[in-house]
């Protein structure tokens, strides 16, 4: 008796670069899950200025939460071949991603105007420095989502497999950038 071994080749499996996504994703998580640790750490060991978030970290999660909304919807254009929805979302994601950049840094002038200025305490520093670091995968979302619009107006509009997962790695990465803030913004609104 002889016994072959058939191969599985029906199975699925994860794109490489969805999977190297996810574990860069997995890495910032920790990143932010040991910083948001350290603030509850230091926070009990006292010296802990007690301080509102300014209103406007408020309107800039609304923000963020829109433009993975309207990035989304774009994506949804983009597969359903309309070209111009998808164009123009995709610019208007953008351009709230840049809001949203804009809103907070009104909100850490407005921090160092109500008396809480890098350095002065722990409890403010953690605010700059964790809103900081998010700030700066932010840009560099900008940054995929300025490629994107490269993409979308400098090439002839086609969806083909290789610019589908083009944009599911961008959306992916943006929406995990936009639950990462929510994330941030109530932790720091509920350990203040």
């Amino acid at each position: 008796m002889e016994l072959t071994l058939k191969q599985n080749t029906g199975r699925s499996k994860i794109h490489p670069h969805k999977f190297a996504l996810w574990v860069g994703c997995a890495s910032l998580l920790m990143m932010f899950a040991a910083l948001t640790s350290a603030y509850i750490v230091r926070q009990s060991a006292g010296n802990w200025l007690e301080f509102t978030l300014p209103e406007v970290f408020k309107y800039s999660t609304a923000t963020i939460i829109l433009s993975s909304i309207v990035l989304h919807a774009s994506y949804i254009a983009f597969k359903r071949q309309n070209e111009m929805g998808y164009k123009v979302l995709l610019v208007l994601a953008g351009l709230l991603g840049v809001a949203f950049l804009g809103l907070q840094y009104q909100g850490w002038v407005q921090l160092m105007e109500n008396g809480v200025p890098f350095t002065l305490n722990p409890s403010g520093d953690f605010v700059y420095v964790i809103s900081w670091l998010h700030a700066a995968h932010v840009v560099g979302g900008i940054a995929i989502l300025a490629v994107a619009m490269i993409h979308a107006f400098g090439l002839p509009f086609r969806v083909t497999p290789k610019r589908k997962l083009r944009f599911e790695l961008s959306l992916t990465y943006w929406h995990f950038v936009d639950a990462l803030w929510v994330y941030v913004f109530f932790f720091l609104t509920l350990y203040r």
